[in-house]
């Protein structure tokens, strides 16, 4: 999307930043959460996703490392479910051949999980009327920002595989045009930290 300005805040993983991590959150707009595809969901990746949720910051899930050798995503798909959320909808197709890539879902089937949280868009699906994509991606939008869906992406951040679809996502999922000048400016001063003189 185009004149949207993105700030990103990158967070350490590790558990010993997580107080860090924490002070953080309340300045988000949304999070996208990285899971890798070779160890799954970790301790540290469900308190986050925990704290997120508590305070309404819809999130996308991230596999990274999909280029590792031994990948098996419906394991990673199926972690996510036990340990995070059973609301996942996968976006995208992931061919692991030597050269690995994602290929955005277009079938009907990729909606399914959208279609069953509306019950009028449930009803339609039911007698056989057609969906039209733009009301599924309106409902999915609403879900995403209510954190009642969480949307699943695939790549590999070191080699480049899969970013260009994350970053046009950020600003088509986790941006909400109509939250822009709803509130009055504020600040929020997360850390304060005193210089060798005391200032």
């Amino acid at each position: 999307r185009e004149n949207v300005k993105v700030n990103i805040v990158d967070t350490p993983g590790h558990m010993d930043f997580l107080a860090d991590v924490y002070r953080s959150l309340s300045v988000l707009d949304g999070a996208i959460l990285l899971i890798s595809a070779k160890d799954g969901v970790q301790s540290q990746t469900r308190i986050l996703f925990h704290a997120l949720r508590k305070m309404n910051i819809p999130i996308i899930f991230f596999i990274n490392k999909i280029d590792q050798n031994g990948i098996n995503l419906p394991d990673v798909y199926q972690d996510i479910k036990d340990k995070l959320s059973d609301d996942i909808i996968i976006k995208q197709t992931v061919n692991l051949n030597l050269k690995p890539y994602v290929i955005d879902y277009t079938e009907p089937e990729q909606w399914e999980t959208v279609i069953v949280g509306n019950d009028y868009l449930l009803e339609k699906y039911t007698i056989g009327k057609t969906l039209n994509i733009a009301e599924l991606e309106k409902e999915e939008n609403e879900r995403i920002q209510s954190c009642s869906l969480y949307p699943v992406y695939h790549g590999s951040a070191k080699n480049n595989i899969g970013i260009k679809q994350l970053i046009e996502v950020i600003t088509s999922k986790l941006f909400s045009p109509t939250q822009l000048n709803s509130d009055k400016l504020c600040g929020n001063v997360f850390k304060v930290e005193y210089s060798d003189d005391g200032q």
